[in-house]
């Protein structure tokens, strides 16, 4: 099982739009620049996120995109299973289609287990507990370039993740 590049996304722009103030919006150029995604998927993205109630959509001049609920109540399960769908590990874990032989199986159990660690961790990751560590991480990333004498426009990424897009499930 592996998140999908979309579900990535959707969880950048999240914890972005979780360390603003409450109500405050971005515009599809920012949150294209703040997740690191090409226009064309993020856009995809953002209309499956506003579809699942994630995010806002608002037009005109003071449009944008905002979170449409408290980000203490969302947690990264819900945002990935609201693009990629409910978590399965393979077809015989509980949810999914399911095996004949689950009963007789010795490894039933260690997916089970393992499906069930990976929905609580992705659980209890909140966007208002994800947006704190990134306030913190980004202040002490800005005291630390500062130090440095430069700045993180002066930090050059390697932004070529986009392998992997594509349309949406």
């Amino acid at each position: 099982m592996q998140i999908t590049r979309a579900a990535d996304y959707a969880v950048r722009v999240m914890v972005h739009l979780a360390s603003l103030p409450p109500g405050s919006r971005l515009q599809k150029s920012e949150l294209v620049e703040l997740s690191e995604a090409t226009e064309s998927f993020l856009s995809k993205v953002l209309q499956r996120m506003v579809a699942q109630g994630l995010i806002t959509s608002w037009r005109g001049g003071g449009g944008g995109f905002e979170l449409a609920q408290p980000a203490s109540q969302v947690s990264v399960l819900n945002v990935v299973e609201a693009i990629d769908g409910p978590i399965h590990l393979n077809l015989c874990v509980p949810g999914a289609s399911g095996c004949e032989r689950s009963l007789a199986c010795a490894v039933h159990p260690v997916w089970v287990e393992a499906r069930e660690a990976l929905i609580k961790v992705l659980g209890r990751a909140t966007m208002n507990r994800l947006a704190r560590k990134r306030r913190t991480v980004q202040g002490a990333s800005t005291s630390e370039l500062g130090a440095l004498g430069r700045t993180s426009g002066e930090i050059k990424h390697d932004t070529n993740d986009d392998t992997g897009e594509g349309s949406l499930p």
